[in-house]
């Protein structure tokens, strides 16, 4: 089993050392950094409040500098770091160059609605809520396991019995954030293991620690993406001025799976 944080240092060495971080946002959802025309994102964590203590010194530093923060455990430092690397990798041209398509001809379809048909009939775990897990629902035996679960999910500490069952697990890029990530893939090391939202670096050395589909979103709209977090949005939104991408392993896609 690698080491925890063994994941985050490989993701950190992606980063350019070249590069700038020419603006940083944290709103409250989401946390951005600009990085010349290509923006990252991450899930903005609040466990423990908000305080980063050098705020306002942010912009101009190294990307590679802001990416290191995402081993930190004050999880809003390491929302910055996450989105750092994220300006790094979920850009047009990565995206493109791991996909073989064109942005523009990506499905803009959820992961859940494009690998709907492919799980029917299957045991499915999801870390984290998401709008549209009642589609789901109406094709696999779902779990859905959440820190604050609503009626009908169950409290992330589930993990430890629900995980190492599932024939399908998808996991919240917040947990790169949370640090919970590599326990949370070693529990599911029997199922397909799909990292998703926005959050998601689009790394396919991550499949090394036991993702097999990475689904995750390039900024195409700036200004607007920029907009809406500064103003307080959260999802419809935010959404607008996004692509989703899917990456897929080779084990994701043997003869008859999605992809």
């Amino acid at each position: 089993m690698p080491r925890p944080f063994e994941v985050y240092d490989a993701l950190i060495e992606l980063v350019p050392p070249e590069r700038t971080a020419d603006d940083v946002l944290v709103g409250p959802y989401r946390t951005l950094v600009r990085s010349g025309g290509d923006i990252g994102v991450a899930i903005t964590a609040k466990d423990g409040g908000i305080d980063i203590p050098d705020a306002g010194s942010l912009a101009g530093r190294p990307l590679r500098e802001l990416a290191e923060r995402v081993r930190s455990w004050n999880l809003a430092e390491a929302s910055v770091g996450l989105a750092a690397i994220n300006a790094a990798l979920n850009t047009k041209e990565n995206a493109e160059r791991l996909t073989g398509r064109p942005l523009s001809a990506l499905p803009a379809e959820s992961i859940f609605d494009v690998m709907r048909e492919c799980l029917r009939g299957q045991k499915v775990a999801v870390v984290g809520h998401f709008p549209g897990l009642e589609r789901l629902g109406e094709v696999a035996t779902l779990t859905v396991l959440e820190r604050k679960p609503l009626p009908g999910e169950l409290p992330d500490s589930a993990a430890e019995v629900v995980l190492p069952d599932q024939d399908v697990v998808f996991l919240t890029a917040a947990t790169l954030v949370n640090k919970t990530f590599s326990r949370l893939a070693e529990l599911s090391r029997n199922a397909l293991v799909v990292l998703v939202g926005p959050s998601t670096p689009l790394a396919p050395m991550l499949f090394d620690y036991g993702v097999d589909v990475l689904a995750g979103a390039v900024v195409t709209e700036a200004a607007h993406v920029w907009r809406v977090v500064q103003e307080g949005g959260h999802y419809r939104r935010f959404h607008e001025g996004v692509q989703r991408v899917t990456v897929m392993s080779a084990r994701s896609r043997p003869e008859g799976t999605c992809g």
